[in-house]
């Protein structure tokens, strides 16, 4: 890919965005798709922050200037076309991220990567609100994230050993801006596939990942239906439930490009049930 054109010094009313595009930076090569988005959620929060002052004014003019050169290098892209599509790789992206960081958490290997895989992925959770609002189960992930990256790299900056594995979040505990959880290098590989599901501590069964055992945490969940209803009757589905299942069915492939089966599967299964009993 073209390299893009630098930006200008950051001013200082972006600083809440700096690590986003840093994010966006570091993705230009590893996956254009990750640092488009990046870059489109930096510039529609700097846009709410401040578009008027000089400096704010000449920054996302040239930040649009990378957006439109990397749309226009990634041509027809699916991710770039369809917003659906583009949620979908951003979201399984982040939650691969998120699930490396957690198995090196539970297997107390804590290490700068893990720190920076946990709050990068606290990161792409706030780009995927380009697309919208984020459900329940993302606002955990992030939450959750951010707050270990942070407790980690506290721990091991005060030498002391961190607790493995899920703890409680110190709910008056605000998750600092700190330079040093946002710089560590990243893994030298994306994280291989596996399944995604709400992030259950206490609840889900193991499996291998990339030659480590993953404990419990990163599943396909309980509720995950054993056969796929038959429908009763006539059922009326509504534009909203079309729309629904077409989600799930884009999700689905969007699983399928990391060879990740489990996810795949579970997203159809879903699809299946809402378009045959019209529930979820």
């Amino acid at each position: 890919m073209a390299a893009l054109a630098p930006l200008p010094p950051l001013p200082p009313q972006f600083k809440s965005i700096q690590h986003h595009l840093r994010t966006a930076q570091e993705h230009d090569k590893r996956d254009p798709v990750v640092a488009y988005y990046c870059r489109l959620y930096a510039m529609q929060t700097g846009m709410k922050i401040d578009s008027k002052t000089p400096e704010c004014r000449k920054f996302l003019s040239k930040l649009m200037d990378q957006l439109e050169a990397l749309k226009k290098q990634l041509g027809d892209n699916e991710a770039i076309t369809q917003e659906i599509v583009g949620c979908a790789h951003l979201e399984n992206y982040a939650l691969k991220m998120f699930l490396y960081a957690d198995n090196e958490d539970r297997a107390g290997r804590f290490h700068k990567n893990m720190i920076k895989s946990f709050y990068t992925a606290s990161l792409l959770i706030d780009v995927i609100t380009v697309f919208g609002e984020l459900t329940d189960e993302n606002v955990k992930h992030r939450k959750y994230a951010r707050w270990k990256a942070t407790y980690i790299h506290n721990c091991l900056k005060n030498g002391e050993t961190p607790q493995a594995g899920p703890v409680g979040i110190e709910e008056d505990n605000d998750v600092e801006e700190n330079e040093d959880v946002g710089a560590a290098s990243m893994p030298t590989q994306s994280p291989q596939s596996t399944s995604f599901s709400t992030y259950d501590p206490g609840n889900m069964p193991s499996s291998n990942y990339t030659g480590i055992q993953i404990p419990p945490g990163a599943h396909a969940p309980a509720n995950t239906p054993a056969e796929v209803p038959h429908s009763a009757g006539d059922i009326r589905l509504t534009p909203e439930d079309f729309a629904r299942a077409q989600k799930y069915c884009k999700y689905a492939g969007s699983a399928l490009q990391y060879e990740d089966v489990s996810t795949a599967v579970q997203n159809l299964q879903k699809a299946l049930k809402l378009l045959t009993t019209g529930r979820e």
